[in-house]
């Protein structure tokens, strides 16, 4: 076998990838529980993930994305755990209906806070959160102490947020929170276990943000 053969690059367009892949999901999911709403959604995370289990897993409050899509559309604020999730989501549809996408968790005042009472910048983050985002989106893929503190925050009464995307990763804390998450009578989507991360949040994100702009 010769192996000096020049090597052709392909040329299919992203959106043709990206296409084959949902045709793909689509092919390989099999049985699943989602409506036809939700079904966007899920399917994006997938993509995102490559992981059926994790996309299986996900549970969905009955109002979440309705809330979620009028969240966007009233330009309400969407507050990220960390600035992975800020980069990779898709700012314009947020930033056309008025809002924008805030991270809070390296700001010096939440560091001074934090450092003052021994605490993570995640929790001091959602305290100040909530401040300014009444009524927006919390999208949470990376700390489960920002969601647990998120979740306590809501049950004092003192957040109301529109759609909590609580998809946090990891083996301490992760599926207790979004366990947590799932109990309350508020917009939520989130799943089951440790698996998560911010790369799903933002696929979760990007999907609801997709069915605001569609209109």
């Amino acid at each position: 076998m010769d192996f000096r053969t020049e090597f052709k690059p392909l040329t299919v367009q992203p959106e043709q990838i990206e296409g084959r892949s949902f045709e793909m999901i689509n092919e390989e999911i099999e049985e699943h529980p989602f409506t036809e709403e939700q079904y966007p959604i899920v399917q994006r995370i997938i993509h995102a993930s490559a992981d059926f289990e994790l996309g299986k897993s996900v549970l969905f409050h009955p109002d979440a994305i309705q809330s979620g899509i009028r969240a966007i559309r009233s330009g309400k604020m969407v507050v990220a755990d960390v600035q992975m999730i800020q980069s990779g989501a898709n700012k314009a549809r947020i930033e056309k209906y008025g809002g924008e996408i805030k991270v809070y968790i390296s700001d010096p005042d939440v560091v001074q806070e934090a450092k003052r009472l021994n605490t993570t910048r995640a929790i001091i983050s959602m305290r100040k959160a909530i401040k300014e985002a009444d009524g927006g989106i919390f999208a949470i893929g990376n700390a489960p102490t920002a969601l647990l503190e998120l979740i306590r925050l809501i049950k004092e009464g003192e957040a109301k947020p529109g759609l909590v995307i609580g998809l946090p990763v990891g083996f301490v804390s992760a599926a207790e929170s979004k366990e947590e998450l799932a109990k309350l009578d508020i917009p939520f989507i989130t799943n089951i276990g440790r698996k998560g991360g911010s790369t799903v949040t933002v696929a979760a994100l990007n999907a609801i943000s997709i069915m605001a702009d569609r209109g």
